[in-house]
């Protein structure tokens, strides 16, 4: 994968809302978001879902792959994010042989920098497809 040189959408994201589920599915397991690291790795959880993501970059845009769990059942799939005109992003996610939606995410204000990295290590509790 290309390193992310330029990337605008490195940091974390608080997923606002989607077109296939409501506000309180989003925030169901705690905030919605989606984490966009430097190192080719990022997470994304929602709902029932907590997923790693290995990412594509471009300076406006990245792609990924992703694989974790929803309610228990390990799934898999992929999608991109896009930087839009008023700063917010669009993530196309589309589950593997299933749903795909349309997330819309905010700079996470906790991420004053926009560089937040995202360690290849996952975090015990974090992300339940690590076995942690």
């Amino acid at each position: 994968m290309i390193a992310p040189a330029g990337c605008q959408l490195i940091g974390r994201w608080r997923i606002i809302e989607a077109d296939l589920w409501d506000r309180g599915y989003l925030d169901l397991g705690g905030p919605a978001t989606i984490t966009i690291g430097a190192d080719n790795h990022g997470e994304i959880a929602f709902g029932a879902l907590q997923a790693g993501l290995d990412l594509g970059y471009g300076p406006s845009m990245v792609f990924f792959t992703w694989a974790g769990f929803d309610e228990m059942d390990e799934v898999t799939g992929d999608g991109s994010a896009e930087l839009l005109d008023d700063g917010s992003i669009d993530i196309t996610f589309a589950y593997r042989n299933g749903d795909e939606a349309i997330l819309k995410a905010k700079r996470d204000p906790s991420s004053t920098d926009g560089v937040i990295g995202v360690s290849p290590e996952p975090r015990c509790g974090r992300l339940l497809l690590y076995g942690c």
